[in-house]
């Protein structure tokens, strides 16, 4: 009876493999599930407890038939065969088990499997001490408990506490700052060893997403680029909104899970209104695109001759950046903690000791990469009449873009980091973010310089950036010779608790 048993079992077991294995996708999948809110397109979204974790997914008709025949055949089977099948997998399988069916879903939430799998994860070291009479009770009472909790439970339980074992080690290696950057010293670090990733979720107008991972990323001193790209996007027309999001993956063991049943957390960082890709927001074009720089940092390429999207970019500055891919929920952003104001009996505090480092880039090349140090709210870094203060702009300046198929340059474009830190250090005013060079509306008191005179200007709610160059043929390079930071007053009286 036994052996047949065991027999039974394990055919279930195959069985389940076979769901288990290509689980990328599949008809039953994406119009049944319920578990964690999976819905129709490139992704499949799922939701435990907070509705923020997704597992992206696609599928092929040979998967489609063998999960039919599994499915129809594990449907039949009773709920005591099927919870004991359920008690031998790990986390992510069981999860992913969840998204088969409504009645999957409520087995893979029993709270007598999740606790053993919680148990195993966080139980303390083992030793060879003998438990004592109160852990024992404590154990006892834990289990006894089980009934009392309603189902899925446990398995909340287990998933807050992985992405705290997450977010509390990122803490730990953020900790060492550069005294020159007033940043982490440790963010490229971080971004490898927890496999933090960024996605776009593109939203038709009638409600349809389409969620996109990262194709390529490269990491400069103070930002990350990260770059979308591919053949299979959705009409430009049908789209309203685009959101940007960090992906964390759940587990700590992230790496030990292939990635077709990895977990993440979704972060979102920033939404954008595509109705913004105006004449107003374009900054550049080549022969083949037309580049849109939307607020906050974000480039989209758009085909000339189609209208249709090319690529996608966004320059993240590192400030905050990784408990804004971490901390926040699908739906609302990660906020920074109240800001306490740093006081003083001077009055001039805060009008003074700042410090700048500023990166000019496109492309993992970098044309200007600095610290400058500086005295007041109106911050001349550059003088115009100081030609011993001017720099040049190694290279040649212009913003690298690829697809899949093409590649290119748009001449007088390219990313712009901006670091300001106060007297104490501590980043003031930070941001990442596409810029232009252009030629100025007015003559300019640089003209008097052999060559062709282009500004570069930024401007957000805390503040402007104001740089003028000058194009020096003989050596045929850019020269900055006048930089100016201008800060809101506000953002001042806010940060160091001072009226002005």
């Amino acid at each position: 009876m036994a052996t047949g048993r065991g027999r039974i079992l394990r055919q279930h077991w195959l069985g389940l493999q076979t769901l288990r294995g290509p689980s990328r996708g599949g008809g039953a999948a994406r119009g049944r599930a319920r578990a964690f809110g999976c819905r129709k397109g490139p992704g499949v979204k799922l939701s435990a407890g907070s509705a923020a974790l997704r597992c992206h997914a696609r599928g092929g008709q040979h998967w489609e038939s063998s999960f039919s025949c599994c499915s129809g055949f594990l449907d039949g089977m009773p709920s005591e065969i099927l919870l004991k099948i359920f008690s031998y997998l790990d986390a992510v399988s069981l999860l992913c088990t969840g998204c088969v069916s409504r009645r999957f879903y409520h087995l893979a939430n029993d709270n007598f499997i999740w606790i053993g799998i919680y148990s195993t994860a966080f139980s303390p070291a083992r030793s060879n001490w003998k438990f004592n009479s109160v852990e024992k009770i404590a154990m006892s009472m834990s289990f006894l408990s089980v009934q009392d909790k309603e189902a899925g439970y446990w398995k909340k339980e287990y998933i807050t506490k992985q992405i705290a074992s997450v977010k509390a080690a990122l803490a730990d290696i953020l900790k060492p700052v550069n005294p020159y950057t007033g940043l982490p010293v440790k963010t490229k670090e971080a971004l490898r060893i927890f496999g933090l990733g960024w996605a776009i979720i593109l939203k038709e107008k009638s409600g349809k997403e389409y969620i996109m991972e990262h194709v390529d990323l490269s990491i400069n001193d103070t930002s990350v680029t990260v770059i979308w790209y591919g053949k299979k996007w959705p009409c430009l027309a049908s789209l309203s909104t685009l959101d940007l999001c960090g992906m964390t993956p759940v587990f700590t063991d992230w790496y030990k899970t292939p990635t077709k049943h990895r977990l993440r957390w979704h972060s979102l960082i920033a939404k954008y209104n595509l109705s913004h890709l105006t004449v107003s927001t374009m900054i550049g074009c080549d022969r083949l695109i037309r580049i849109f720089c939307l607020h906050p940092g974000l480039l989209v390429g758009v085909w000339k001759k189609e209208e249709e999207l090319a690529f996608v970019m966004a320059n993240l500055h590192f400030h905050h950046l990784v408990e804004r891919s971490t901390l926040g929920s699908a739906t609302i952003p990660y906020e920074l903690p109240p800001h306490s104001p740093f006081l003083d009996d001077s009055p001039e505090y805060g009008l003074h000791g700042y410090q700048l480092h500023v990166d000019l880039h496109s492309g993992g090349v970098f044309y200007l990469c600095g610290n400058i140090e500086n005295g007041h709210v109106k911050l001349i870094v550059i003088h115009l009449k100081n030609n011993r203060e001017h720099l040049p702009l190694i290279g040649k300046v212009g913003l690298s873009w690829k697809t899949d198929i093409f590649d290119g340059c748009i001449k007088s474009c390219s990313m712009m980091d901006v670091t300001l830190l106060d007297e104490h250090g501590k980043p003031f005013w930070c941001f990442s973010s596409p810029v232009c060079l252009r030629s100025p509306a007015t003559p300019s008191d640089s003209s008097s310089f052999l060559g062709q005179t282009y500004n570069v200007d930024y401007v957000d709610a805390e503040g402007r950036v104001h740089v003028e160059l000058v194009w020096i043929r003989e050596t045929e390079e850019y020269l900055i010779v006048n930089l100016v930071l201008y800060l809101s007053i506000a953002k001042i009286n806010h940060w160091f608790g001072t009226e002005y």
